[in-house]
């Protein structure tokens, strides 16, 4: 992509200058040290809610255990309680329950004899040591009840139990329950919150039950008495003998413990609130993945020394930085990873199976209506007239063929990346267009070429030099003494190489290293195409091409002063050269005897100035011949068009206006009439009695702010050039531009069409009149760039979003002349990207920088919905935000959170439309809420897309570039794009969706 936005007249031959690359890998080595940053707190945020997770599990599966067979419980408490423990880990708040007493469990012995044939003996009775009770919250302990057993019989927490499964707990040969095991069901309930800040959000609830298929077979216990002995709680002798157990827990008596649980009654549901997202079936793959995942937090500061293998381990089961894979629990929620950071999305109750949903591109299509802008900035020669009426310019990747009279548009766009050169064919058909080197979205370099191409058909002619030049093609000329058989190219690498090709061929006939200065311009000679001049940075070169080979004359610029820049030229009706420079001369060369008294015999012919002519305040931008022989000059300090004589004698001048900037090319249409592009993207046209009008207009900077009428065919645009503008879609004209003194970064309409504010980068804001263009209200909130504005569907409030992360409140009345502000919505840990309305104007969903998704009541006090499961049915009045389960399918594999600028959803609610990060606008289904959604993909912009926005009949969507300055307007084509949302209720009725209400304000 090409991001040049410096003058000209400032060009500097310093292709290779190594601060700038300098600079550029500081920024890659600090961002990739940011990324792993994020990456090790995202690693260690899912490892401490994974060690929560199993904390709460545990007392539920020894709870479910001493439920189904209390008998081997009792044995798995004294092996547990023989590691001598002091104490167990108390749980968290979240993991304490009440846990209810099972009278048939109350009847526990203290330790059991294990018989020979490995069945389980007569109990051995202990003397119960009274135990006072305790309202610890924590430990959850109460005085035994008559016939209840006490603490010792209950099973004790312990982490070894992590692994536990029901089938394990008996010796060999002994059946629990005659044919059966215990098996636990899971009843589905809310997912998990991915922010810890989170905590106190109530979820989903899920309940456990028990029942009975098959015989439970022995493994725990004994590798339980394996991992003690390894730990030295316990000697071979103990671990083999029933004395030693009951010396174990004759020693565990008095030792200080926490409370146990209490037994629970058989086959009784225990609520749980779950926060983990994946599920509980296979008992199997439950333990391996508790063996391989969990540690309580006590065995997480014992293994610090391996917190960073853990990190890396949770990140290879939570997926890679930068990936972005779906993980699907069933009827709850899925979940998306940006950057290895987890997303949360919560799937509508309308949608009856996940996985059924078909996701296939949008029966609607873009074609490319109308181009907004012109590249004049820093380019030159880039604008020709055709004989069919057309002119013919660039910007982006579009070469447009602008019809002067009908006022309609062509479009040639072959180009992959911004196109830099431009020139015509002697016989006014064929153009050739060369391109600069871009990126893919894969960071691949896209390899730069010349496109020869029939203006007439559109239809590619030739391909040139695809894989020979290097960072782009910086000037393009073709041959005229031989009807244009040969074609010029120099390259924008450091030795701006110069090659020729056989045009009708598509090869290579020679090519030579220009110079390390910067060229600018160009031509073979008229009358000889061996002859060639180039100019640039303080040169001007005259080459010979013989046999396939180059050799170079330098122009000698003698007593004259040598100009920094020389800017342009072109040939007189007598073969001279007329070089236009940055001093605001006119340079006439010729070729002059060779001075054999100075430089002895053999001295050949040298070419030097033979004439100079002063013709501009500042550097000469410009020449154009005309018939005849006069010429034509551009002015770039003095803005002055001037007409010369054959003999440059001064005839004719007028100056263009001051906003359009200096003159940059000359085009002439029928020796009257010209067209005039300038340094400030316009084209200009008209004479020298009349004057100038611009007919092509656009804006000078980097653009963001985009918005459309909520009823008319009128878009508003604003950026870094601090100008305001609205255009016309159907007349595809700028109706009127304002002047800033500040840049604007968005914008939105009021609902009534009437009032447009727009936000600016030092965190004020402005409301403005759209007849007459006056400033109706204007506020400050922070100090700080505004990221996004949004009026509520009835226009009653207004959403400001700024980068101190704060989303400001106004209520809006007067039409949208009065602003108050209300409130302040406070939560998000980044900046605000997007924001957008419920349809009932209550509620916010926003975004933010570190990939947030939170949900506002603003008519509860700009309240913070802490429970986002109650937003996933809400309805909203427009989809902006670029997280959300109805969008999740537009981010691509690999993405890294700032690939997607911007999105709009359709007002029929049938499409979405996406401005990537890689020049691409993509149009998808709506909703698309699977991962890898299929879409449509148009390219035309030469640099980032930074916003998209449908009208309001959704039959054009518009898109703007950032550093390209272009708008494109896209007309949207088949499958009903004006639509009303009858057609999508429809289609609903056979697809996995079903309606639901609106949820409540509650």
């Amino acid at each position: 992509m090409d991001s040049s936005t410096n003058s000209l007249d400032d060009a500097s031959a310093d292709g290779s200058a190594e601060f700038p690359e300098r600079a550029s890998m500081m920024e890659v080595r600090l961002q990739a040290q940011e990324d792993e940053i994020t990456l090790l707190k995202s690693s260690l945020a899912d490892a401490l809610r994974r060690i929560r997770l199993h904390d709460q599990l545990l007392p539920l599966l020894k709870q479910q255990l001493i439920a189904v067979n209390p008998a081997s419980a009792r044995v798995l408490n004294q092996v547990c309680c023989s590691d001598g423990c002091p104490s167990s880990r108390k749980l968290s708040s979240g993991s304490a329950y009440d846990v209810i007493p099972h009278p048939a469990t109350s009847e526990l012995s203290d330790s059991v004899v294990t018989k020979a044939n490995g069945h389980i003996g007569s109990p051995v009775s202990l003397k119960q040591r009274p135990r006072a009770a305790t309202l610890d919250r924590w430990t959850q302990t109460e005085a035994p009840l008559p016939g209840q057993s006490t603490w010792q019989d209950r099973v004790p927490l312990h982490r070894r139990v992590q692994s536990l499964q029901l089938e394990d707990a008996l010796p060999s040969g002994q059946p629990a329950v005659e044919g059966t095991r215990a098996k636990l069901h899971r009843v589905p309930g809310l997912e998990e919150e991915d922010e810890e800040q989170e905590e106190d959000e109530e979820g989903g609830e899920l309940s456990w039950t028990s029942s009975v298929e098959e015989p439970i077979q022995p493994n725990t216990i004994r590798g339980l008495q394996r991992d003690d002995f390894q730990d030295g709680s316990c000697s071979p002798e103990e671990l083999g003998s029933p004395s030693g157990s009951l010396r174990t827990s004759e020693q565990n008596l008095s030792a200080p413990r926490s409370a146990p649980l209490t037994p629970i009654h058989e086959g009784e549901k225990k609520k749980l609130v779950r926060r983990n997202s994946e599920k509980l079936v296979n008992p199997e793959k439950q333990r391996k993945r508790l063996d391989k995942k969990a540690a309580s937090s006590a065995d997480l500061l014992t293994r610090s020394s391996s917190l960073e293998n853990r990190a890396k381990e949770m990140v290879a089961s939570t997926g890679s930085p930068g990936s972005r894979r779906g993980t699907y629990n069933q009827e709850q929620s899925i979940k998306m990873f940006i950057r290895g950071r987890p997303i949360t999305m919560y799937i509508p109750s309308n949608i009856l199976n996940y996985e059924d949903l078909k996701m296939e591109p949008p029966s609607e299509r873009l074609e490319l209506d109308w181009v907004y802008g012109y590249r004049g900035r820093d380019c030159r020669a880039n604008l020709y007239f055709l004989p069919t009426g057309e002119a013919v310019y660039f910007i982006a990747c579009v070469v447009v063929l602008y019809h002067i009279k009908n006022r309609t548009q062509r479009h040639y766009t072959n180009h992959t990346d911004c196109v830099r050169c431009l020139t015509l064919h002697p016989d006014k058909v064929r153009v050739a267009s060369g391109q600069t080197a871009g990126v893919d979205k894969d960071g691949k370099p896209l390899q730069p070429c010349v496109y020869i191409w029939n203006s007439t058909t559109l239809d590619t002619l030739q391909q040139i030099g695809l894989g020979t030049f290097h960072r782009g093609v910086g000037s393009v000329a073709f041959s005229f003494a031989d009807s244009g058989a040969f074609l010029c190219v120099i390259d924008d690498s450091n030795e701006h190489m110069m090659s020729v090709w056989d045009c009708s061929k598509g090869t290579k006939h020679a090519e030579v290293k220009n110079t390390n200065e910067a060229v600018f311009a160009v031509e073979f000679n008229l009358s000889d195409s061996s002859n060639i001049i180039t100019c640039g940075k303080s040169h001007v070169y005259f080459w010979t091409l013989s046999a396939g080979q180059f050799t170079k004359k330098q122009g000698i610029f003698g007593k004259h002063k040598k100009p920094k820049f020389i800017q342009c030229f072109v040939f007189s009706l007598t073969g001279d050269v007329l070089t236009g420079d940055s001093e605001g001369n006119i340079l006439t060369w010729g070729k002059s005897a060779a001075d054999v008294k100075t430089l002895g015999k053999g001295a050949k012919e040298t070419l030097q100035i033979i004439r100079q002519t002063r013709a501009h305040e500042g550097s000469v931008f410009t020449l154009c011949s005309l018939q005849g022989g006069g010429l034509l000059s551009g002015g770039g300090k003095d803005r002055k068009i001037i007409r010369w004589s054959a003999d440059l004698a001064p005839e004719r001048e007028c100056e263009i206006p001051e906003n359009y900037g200096a003159v940059r090319t000359i085009a002439d249409v029928d020796g009257e009439e010209l067209l005039v592009g300038t340094t400030r993207n316009a084209i200009l046209r008209g004479t020298f009695s009349d004057g100038f009008v611009a007919i092509v207009q656009g804006h000078v900077d980097e653009m963001w702010g985009l918005a459309t009428h909520p009823s008319q065919n009128i878009f508003l645009t604003c950026g870094h050039d601090r100008q305001v503008c609205l255009w016309n879609t159907e007349e595809h004209k700028l109706d009127w531009c304002i002047t800033l003194e500040e840049y604007g970064l968005c914008a939105d309409f009021c609902p009534n069409g009437s009032v447009v504010s727009v936000g600016l980068n030092t965190g004020r804001w402005l409301a403005l009149d759209l007849l007459t263009r006056e400033v109706v209200c204007e506020a400050t909130d922070g100090n700080e760039q505004l990221s996004v504005m949004r009026y509520s569907p009835d226009g009653s409030f207004l959403a400001v979003g700024s980068h101190d992360n704060f989303i400001y409140i106004y209520n809006v009345t007067e039409s949208g002349r009065r602003y108050i502000r209300s409130g302040k919505c406070n939560g998000h840990s980044s900046f605000i990207t997007h924001l957008d309305w419920s349809k009932d104007g209550k509620y916010i969903m926003s975004n933010s920088g570190d990939y947030e998704i939170l949900y506002w009541d603003i008519a509860a006090g700009c309240k913070l919905l802490r429970n986002r499961f109650e937003s996933k049915d809400r309805q909203w009045a427009s989809y902006t935000c670029v997280l959300g389960f109805h969008v999740m399918g537009v981010w691509l594999e690999g993405s890294d959170g700032t690939d997607i600028n911007a999105l709009c959803r359709s007002h029929s609610e049938r499409m979405v439309a996406v401005a990537d990060d890689f020049c691409k606008v993509h149009l998808f289904q709506y909703p698309c809420p699977k991962p890898k959604a299929p879409s449509h993909k148009y390219r035309g912009h030469g640099s980032h897309v930074t916003n998209v926005c449908f009208t309001h009949n959704d039959s054009h969507l518009l898109s703007m570039g950032g550093k390209d300055t272009c708008i494109l307007q896209w007309r949207v084509t088949g499958g009903g794009g004006v639509e009303s949302r009858e057609r999508l209720v429809s289609v609903s009725s056979t697809s996995p969706y079903t309606s639901s209400p609106e949820p409540g304000t509650s």
